[in-house]
């Protein structure tokens, strides 16, 4: 694949640097939510120190909850060992152009250890790291994409804030799935990041209305699985900022109201070897033909949904997008083309592939798709067979293996799974584990607006 425009060499920067058309180098790392964290650099001195030396910040941010307070009980940064640095390394093969903000290249990093300078296994893109490599050894290159849907709304950021979140402005009056007269309405801001996007490094295939009231989606174009997810959280920055400089809001929230439908990150994924797409193959199963490969990976992949649903649907949220008839899945099986269904299979031939329909859009893609590749590379190590196919209404097929239900439950499965400690590493379950049981219950002692329309008087 050819460099897409935006991306940068560090000549390149120098270059746009001496001409003054760039002075500012933010320099980011994806928290657990998913979330940029870092610092803008004078790009002078990113070029002078942090290019090659990397720079520094609190380890209490892989372990800081949404509000960005430090969360008691994580044994790898806490107050008793005094919240130290963790050392920041810029891959200088994600340094791009930043198009929607003036002046500005960014670049991601990994996230290391400040002594011993290996990368941190808690890290989000640690993660996915180690499973892309993994498949490396087993001679796979893993091309993946995901697909982003999200609500868009005529009031601010602020303004949304100070409403508490009521009563917002959505920026379609009817629902438009497709509908180009509605989608030319919001092509103002869609176009606009349609293009940003372009100019930063994240070729974009196409943006649509989705089904929801305000709704859309927007695809960027395949790549190998590490840069997919960073072309992810930098469409996801892309999209907020210009929102916010257009006095719009956006949510990438699971489900947003629960009269809307959810907003989901549909999972592509398909394993090459020298060129080729190593899915096909003569084999059948059911309408599909393919090869042992595919097979395996996604039986291995359906097998691991249960134990590894927290990387799919990592907040409270995320569970209340699982209901019938809703284009979200309800059940853990796989068919052939078919919105019904957890994982769809798509394309023939070279373009064939897996499609996992469980992760809505909040999901962190890094850790999405490193669940993905754990499961499917155990399949094939086990030669893991998938269930047969289904055909017809999932949703109305009462014997599947049903999605877990909240993430209490989720998260009582990935912590007590033997394949979650083989996949990652008893650290990583642990730190996760407590990241995921503090959401839950910062939730269960919230009051909610709910509670007082249902209880205020009437109770």
């Amino acid at each position: 694949m050819s460099t897409p425009p935006g991306m940068l060499s560090l000549d390149n920067l120098s270059e746009l640097v001496r001409t003054s058309e760039l002075d500012t180098v933010l320099v980011v790392f994806t928290d657990i939510y998913g979330r940029f964290m870092g610092k803008r650099f004078d790009a002078e001195f990113f070029l002078e120190s942090v290019a090659r030396g990397g720079t520094h910040a609190c380890d209490y941010l892989l372990t800081a909850d949404m509000e960005m307070e430090p969360v008691p009980g994580y044994k790898f940064a806490n107050w008793e060992r005094g919240y130290g640095d963790f050392h920041l390394v810029p891959d200088l093969s994600t340094l791009r152009v930043a198009s929607w903000l003036p002046r500005t290249a960014l670049v991601l990093c990994d996230v290391e250890d400040e002594k011993k300078h290996v990368q941190l296994a808690v890290a989000p893109r640690s993660m996915l790291r180690t499973q892309a490599e993994a498949a490396k050894k087993l001679g796979f290159d893993v091309m993946a994409a995901s697909e982003l849907e999200y609500y868009m709304f005529q009031n601010s950021f602020k303004d949304a804030a100070r409403s508490g979140y009521a009563s917002l402005d959505p920026a379609g009056w009817y629902l438009e799935d497709y509908h180009a007269l509605q989608g030319a309405r919001v092509d103002p801001f869609n176009g606009a990041v349609r293009r940003h996007l372009k100019l930063s490094g994240v070729p974009v295939e196409s943006s649509k209305g989705e089904w929801g009231l305000g709704q859309h989606e927007l695809n960027v174009r395949y790549t190998d699985v590490l840069a997919m997810c960073d072309r992810h959280a930098v469409c996801k920055q892309c999209m907020k900022e210009v929102a916010d400089q257009m006095s719009l809001s956006v949510t990438f929230m699971a489900k947003f109201a629960a009269d809307r439908a959810g907003s989901s990150c549909h999972l592509h994924l398909s394993l090459w070897r020298e060129g080729e797409n190593v899915f096909a193959g003569q084999g059948k199963l059911g309408p599909i033909e393919c090869s042992d490969i595919f097979r395996w990976f996604l039986g291995g992949w359906i097998a691991h949904t249960p134990e590894l649903m927290v990387f799919y649907a990592p907040t409270v949220n995320s569970f209340k997008r699982y209901q019938s008839a809703s284009w979200a899945p309800t059940r853990i099986a796989w068919s052939h083309d078919n919105r019904t269904a957890g994982f769809r299979v798509v394309g023939k031939g070279s373009s064939l592939r897996i499609e996992c329909r469980m992760p809505g859009a909040d999901c962190n893609p890094y850790l999405a798709f490193a669940a993905a590749l754990a499961s499917g590379l155990d399949g094939i190590e086990q030669k893991t067979e998938p269930p047969k196919p289904f055909e017809g209404d999932m949703y109305a097929a009462k014997d599947l293996p049903q999605v877990p239900a909240s993430l209490e439950e989720a998260t009582k499965l990935f912590e007590s799974n033997a394949f979650t400690r083989k996949a990652f590493g008893s650290e990583v379950v642990e730190h996760y584990t407590h990241f995921f049981r503090t959401e839950h219950q910062a939730y269960a002692r919230a009051v909610t607006d709910w509670e007082r329309r249902r209880y205020f008087e009437r109770i």
